[in-house]
């Protein structure tokens, strides 16, 4: 099983909030048991201010994360819903990277750990979305 992994449930665990920290812990060891982690560029990219270059190898060995880059079907399927969500809503709440993470999940991995804000089940139908 590859569970891709939102920047929402890393950082969680890497701030240790108080309200998510206990339950996405408890979601990517679930995970990890089950299978590989995996995270796109966009979500190093959401990481790395917290985190920290230095400790970002050290932090994907000890979870067992894996990279994987994006490629040009998940970046048109992001263009495509991010398209349709834009001509839907006028003021824009939702950014192109949480379109580009959900994606990306869609096309390289099986499901995808976050704390969704409805956007995700509602614009990737075909994407398992597992919510700590």
């Amino acid at each position: 099983m590859r569970t891709a992994v939102d920047s929402s449930v890393l950082l969680d665990v890497l701030t240790d909030d108080p309200a998510f920290a206990e339950t996405s812990e408890a979601a990517l060891r679930k995970a990890m048991a089950e299978g590989v982690l995996m995270v796109c560029e966009t979500v190093v990219a959401e990481i790395l201010p917290v985190l920290g270059e230095e400790a970002l190898g050290a932090f994907f060995e000890d979870w067992g994360i894996q990279f994987a880059a994006g490629d040009l079907v998940s970046a048109r399927l992001a263009g495509s819903h991010f398209a349709r969500y834009l001509q839907r809503t006028p003021q824009k709440q939702i950014v192109v990277p949480d379109f580009l993470i959900g994606a990306h999940a869609q096309v390289h991995s099986d499901r995808l750990l976050a704390r969704d804000r409805g956007y995700l089940r509602e614009y990737f139908k075909e994407l398992t979305v597992w919510i700590p």
